[in-house]
């Protein structure tokens, strides 16, 4: 997500004048849904080869809080590249 200006999240969708947290399983309906988009601003600073929470740039960090709010979740490891050593823990899940 480096380089962007905003990103947007789909947070739900509308469907027949409804609005629905899921999106429907049957093929008709994916064709008339519509989604519903969030944005949040994005960071140009480069997140790849960070290794710790301080290394990520602010918005970057906001945008995962974000993240965790939206699903109802706190991240537990977060991955900045392909590399396995590319990988911050966020929240150790076996703690409470």
């Amino acid at each position: 997500l480096d380089g962007l200006d905003e990103i947007k999240v789909c947070t739900g969708y509308r469907l027949d004048g409804r609005t629905i947290d899921y999106l429907p399983a049957s093929e008709r309906a994916q064709a008339r849904v519509e989604p519903i988009y969030e944005t949040i601003e994005g960071w140009k600073d480069k997140t790849a080869n960070a290794r710790s929470w301080a290394e990520l740039p602010a918005q970057a960090i906001k945008y995962v809080r974000w993240i965790e709010e939206l699903v109802g979740c706190p991240v537990a490891l977060l991955s900045t590249s392909p590399e396995r050593d590319d990988t911050i823990l966020v929240h150790n899940p076996f703690e409470s």
